[in-house]
């Protein structure tokens, strides 16, 4: 670090590349900072790459006694820097939660973000993701017994709400090296408990890890990255066949099945629900739809009808219950 409070210019360099592929140079951009070194990695990095373009944001999910005040931690390293900051309350109507308490603060604070961005004025919106979290995210899944679009794990981008991109810029970066950044410039780092809680999931999996000497998440990551080029190609796949194998049928779609591989057939079956408006299915709902539809019986599946219609598979909206 030059100066003790800037990255070096190689890694700025390195970020501004990859912060290139994923948000255009002249758009304005939201950082989620909780003051963690992976995030405060982000704000630097990010305000060196796009000065003057950067807007920074925390939830404070009030579960600890002491994220208030990390809050307003995080608010003072912006504001040294001039750097835009606002503080968001997550909103408990309930109270906070007791159980799943990883799953409920990530559906809150990315809710909470994308309204923060939208009234902003900002179409993309940067959290700090890095190797390891990519790396976690994948065996998780694949644990669970998740298929393809699972295990491609964490993406570089996706919609957050109907005007926001989310992104994630430091997917390929490990966490040692963003850590290493931040404390070259002696900011004060904030370590939340909940990362070595045994009784979360995801910090007994990066124990277990460390302890097996399985750490390189990079090898991990490219894996993720290979299989997001799989599941991008088997989508283009799909998409290129839908056309020329679905249509129109009544109120319904015929599906002339034959000869495709199963992983295409689920797909083609998932855009058919798109093309009648109806929400996707579950992937086991659907795997035993399938299995059904191959041994000649019909099925309902989120309000239509799939069944066999000579040599194809016919999706229609299932017939209204007789009334008892």
């Amino acid at each position: 670090m030059a100066d003790g409070s800037l990255p070096d210019e190689s890694a700025v360099r390195r970020f501004a590349v990859d912060l290139d592929r994923l948000v255009p140079g002249t758009a304005p951009l939201g950082l989620a900072v909780s003051g963690g070194a992976d995030s405060l990695a982000l704000l630097l990095l990010a305000a060196a790459a796009r000065p003057g373009a950067v807007r920074a944001v925390t939830v404070d999910h009030g579960l600890r006694r002491e994220s208030a005040e990390e809050a307003r931690q995080v608010r003072s390293i912006c504001l040294d820097r001039e750097i835009p900051h606002s503080i968001l309350k997550a909103d408990w109507p309930e109270g906070p939660p007791i159980s799943n308490i990883e799953a409920s603060a990530r559906k809150i604070r990315y809710a909470r973000l994308a309204h923060w961005a939208t009234g902003e004025g900002l179409t993309h919106i940067a959290t700090a993701h890095h190797a390891e979290d990519q790396a976690e995210t994948m065996l998780m899944r694949l644990a669970r017994g998740a298929g393809l679009s699972g295990l491609t794990a964490i993406r570089e981008q996706r919609p957050l709400g109907e005007k926001v991109t989310l992104v994630r810029p430091l997917l390929h970066w490990p966490r040692a090296t963003l850590r290493a950044l931040v404390e070259a410039t002696g900011l004060p780092i904030i370590d939340d408990p909940m990362n070595k809680d045994p009784s979360h999931d995801r910090a007994r999996l990066r124990e277990a890890l460390r302890e097996a000497g399985f750490g390189d998440a990079a090898k991990f990551a490219e894996s993720a990255a290979h299989l997001a080029e799989a599941e991008q190609a088997l989508g283009w796949a799909a998409r290129l066949i839908y056309p020329h194998r679905v249509k129109e049928d009544g109120d319904g779609l015929l599906f002339a099945h034959r000869g495709l591989p199963r992983e295409i057939l689920r797909r083609i079956l998932l855009m058919a629900f798109d093309s009648l408006h109806r929400s996707p299915p579950r992937g086991p709902d659907l795997a035993r739809a399938i299995d059904g539809l191959f041994e000649g019986r019909q099925a309902a599946l989120g309000g239509l009808l799939l069944s066999v219609k000579g040599e194809n598979w016919r999706i229609a909206p299932a017939p209204p219950r007789r009334a008892l």
